[in-house]
């Protein structure tokens, strides 16, 4: 009797009194007694893996499994009372019809936290930076070596005398050429490199090209509402942030020749940046971007929904979060539909899935291919299920906006950009709308980093946070152990505060961040 008290109260959590489901949170022997409630006993049928669902009623086939609540999917086969539930007998069944959302969204209130202050840079257009970065950019992929090979100059050992000054960075991609001119790939492109050039954690720049490109720096420049000073880098020319030096390898006379320009103009910039002092300012300047990668069945129990209590406090302080990834929110839309401010933003959120349900056809492929192999490994079976439990990353706050991949995130609350799932492209696309702090959630261990954006690491279980000490920043794995769902989500806000102040990540300490620099963009390769 014992051991089956204590598998009571340890061995798996019941989400929704409504669930014919539960998840283990511990191995399960095959043989085990679950007492679920006073008036319902099963026997677990087979070992039963961490993370993983086993049914607590007898299912029939083409019937729902509710986990959250919510269906799950439908069963492809009758399933019992204490059998395993996962790919063999469980598949995704989309049936939501947004019409059906309420125009009175589920309100957060809290006592706002509008006092609360993080040490920023504050930039001359009234942003607040978390970072204090020069960022060498190329514009084009032919420029990408040239960007890497000038930011390698500028190592810790040559920069200890700029104390202020956090690295010199190169921020490369793989396009920019064999594409339509101002066309939908050009203007997404452009969207995302502007927005790292004008990124509050971009205290300076220097644009780099080839010179023949498509993605010409002459028309970043002019549609991003960039300001050229000059071909050549002049110390009384730089004068506010927002003037840019520019290099254009072909003029420059070659590869040699743009890179000691480029170092030239990273030296006049050096000392102006490096006067940059870290002041207090209202959290309100925060924009967190709310990101999971390497999910796994504790993600919708544990840290997807502390970083939604998070969410909430900053919001309920005039803080801002941007919620991407619309690919792995498929199944669970219309949470955020009701939430939505307005019938037209729910419109919009409905509009940018419709056409993710197009383009992945396009390809014979659907948004069901989606969890990955590791998703699956940690308890998670279909799409559905995991968007129930990445959508809780984002609380219960109204959503303010649907925008546009790597447009700017204007105004205080929840915003909704439209993103891959694909955690490089989805940060890259968050921090080019404005994010200054990524919270990441994982609990499958994802080695992820971004620059010149912190990315904060958080364990949606305790074994993950002491397995890798040096990857991991937060452990929410504290709530299956006892600990609330709030409680965890105020320690991991004022964690967040901690690292927007200054505090390094595991990721920036590894030197993660340059090679996750990943723009999403959408058409053909000409």
């Amino acid at each position: 009797m014992s051991n089956e008290r204590k598998i009571l109260k340890q061995s798996f959590v019941r989400l929704s009194p409504d669930d014919n489901c539960v998840v283990a949170i511990e191995l399960v022997p095959s043989g085990t007694i679950l007492h679920v409630n006073e008036s319902l006993t099963i026997e677990v049928r087979s070992a039963i893996p961490p993370g993983h669902k086993i049914a607590i009623t007898a299912i029939q086939a083409d019937q729902p499994v509710l986990k959250y609540g919510w269906p799950i999917g439908i069963a492809k086969k009758p399933i019992a009372a204490g059998e395993w539930i996962h790919s063999h007998n469980l598949q995704n069944d989309h049936r939501v019809d947004w019409t059906e959302w309420t125009s009175s969204p589920a309100r957060f209130e809290t006592e706002s936290a509008s006092d609360a202050t993080f040490m920023g840079y504050r930039r001359a257009n009234g942003k607040v930076g978390t970072r204090n970065y020069i960022a060498i950019v190329s514009t084009v992929n032919c420029s990408a070596s040239v960007a890497r090979w000038s930011a390698r100059r500028f190592d810790s050992e040559r920069l200890k005398q700029f104390a202020n000054v956090d690295g010199v960075i190169a921020i490369r991609h793989e396009t920019g050429c064999g594409m339509a001119y101002e066309g939908t790939k050009h203007k997404m492109l452009e969207r995302v490199l502007a927005g790292i050039v004008k990124h509050a954690n971009v205290a300076g720049a220097v644009l780099v090209g080839l010179g023949c490109e498509q993605a010409t720096i002459s028309h970043l420049l002019n549609h991003a509402a960039l300001t050229q000073i000059s071909n050549l880098p002049q110390t009384k020319k730089f004068n506010t942030v927002a003037d840019f030096p520019v290099v254009n390898i072909q003029n420059a006379g070659g590869s040699r020749l743009a890179i000691e320009t480029i170092e030239s103009a990273v030296l006049e910039l050096l000392p102006r940046i490096n006067q940059a002092e870290r002041t207090a300012a209202p959290i309100s300047n925060l924009c967190v971007g709310l990101k999971c990668g390497g999910s796994d069945g504790y993600s919708g129990i544990t840290a997807n929904p502390a970083l939604g209590v998070a969410s909430d406090l900053l919001i309920a302080a005039g803080g801002s979060t941007i919620l991407g990834e619309t690919t792995e929110i498929y199944g669970a839309e219309h949470l955020l539909m009701q939430r939505a401010r307005t019938p037209e933003i729910a419109a919009e959120l409905q509009k940018r899935l419709d056409w993710w349900t197009w383009y992945t056809g396009l390809f014979g492929e659907e948004m069901d291919h989606n969890p990955s192999t590791g998703n699956k490994a940690g308890g998670l079976t279909t799409i559905a299920e995991k968007s129930l439990g990445a959508v809780s990353k984002s609380g219960r706050s109204p959503l303010v906006s649907v925008i546009d991949y790597a447009t700017p995130a204007l105004g205080s609350g929840l915003h909704m950009m439209d993103s891959p799932g694909f955690d490089p492209a989805c940060v890259t696309g968050m921090m080019a709308s404005g994010a200054n702090v990524i919270a990441f959630t994982t609990g499958r261990g994802s080695c992820f980093g971004s620059k010149p954006v912190p990315s904060m690491k958080i364990t949606t279980n305790s074994a993950l946070f002491h397995s890798m000490p040096e990857d991991m920043d937060f452990d929410c794995g504290t709530i299956l152990q006892g600990q609330s769902v709030q409680q965890s989500g105020e320690l991991l806000l004022r964690e967040l505060i901690e690292i927007a102040s200054g505090k390094k990540t595991k990721s920036e300490l590894l030197g993660y961040g340059e090679d996750e620099f990943v723009p999403w963009t959408v058409g053909p390769v000409l």
